[in-house]
């Protein structure tokens, strides 16, 4: 198989993408890698591949009696190409990511963020070109309303569990969780794939019929 090294991101961005991938994890038995609930790019323009950093939300019925503590503590320890996440169980309740947030993170080298819920600032995120894929926006602050309650813990987002560490890629297609026990396996198959699905479409441009080409190739 091609040989993939798990440290080039810039790689992953530029050469693979989520359809891709998602197709070779169904091929190794994992068929619910791809994230259940549509999170939409808002800002930045992706695509974006990195090592989850988790965060773990809760919804807030009284004062916060320690605000910011944990998310700041998460944002502080994210290194380059972290992709910080957000598992805020889909809450609209405030905006719990914003530009703030965002400059900290990329001056750490982190590559983007998901969130499962409601992010602010769009606009300045945007402008400088930090990738944020969301539930949507709320310009109410997270203060006494939302609080991160663990970093670096397993989480759940749509369905599909996210470790601390795992590999996360998101386009504009969606967003797939590649475990990191099949990693090495499963980037050499979607490069191979990438790679297959290159000369079918080459083909099939210069006037060879899609069914000849598939049974050439075998990818569609």
């Amino acid at each position: 198989m091609t040989p993939v090294d798990l440290h080039d991101f810039a790689w992953m961005r530029r050469a693979l993408y989520t359809a891709v991938v998602a197709d070779v994890l169904d091929s190794l038995a994992l068929r619910d890698q791809v994230v259940g609930v549509e999170l939409r790019l808002v800002s930045g323009s992706g695509p974006l591949a990195g090592r989850a950093k988790t965060t773990l939300w809760q919804d807030l019925e009284s004062a916060d009696p320690r605000p910011y503590d944990l998310e700041l503590k998460a944002v502080d320890e994210c290194h380059t190409d972290d992709v910080l996440i957000a598992a805020a169980g889909g809450s609209m309740r405030s905006g719990v990511w914003g530009e703030l947030l965002s400059t900290a993170v990329r001056n750490r080298g982190c590559a983007g963020a998901i969130v499962d819920g409601a992010v602010r600032d769009v606009a300045k995120m945007h402008e400088m070109g930090f990738t944020v894929f969301a539930r949507g926006t709320c310009p109410r602050d997270s203060l006494h309303r939302q609080r991160v309650t663990a970093v670096d813990v397993p989480v759940e987002i749509g369905g599909v569990r996210i470790c601390p560490g795992d590999l996360v890629l998101a386009d504009l297609d969606g967003i797939v969780v590649v475990p990191r026990a099949v990693e090495r396996d499963a980037l050499a198959r979607a490069w191979e794939k990438v790679t297959a699905e290159n000369r079918t479409r080459d083909e099939i441009l210069a006037g060879t019929k899609a069914a000849d080409v598939f049974r050439k190739y075998g990818v569609l």
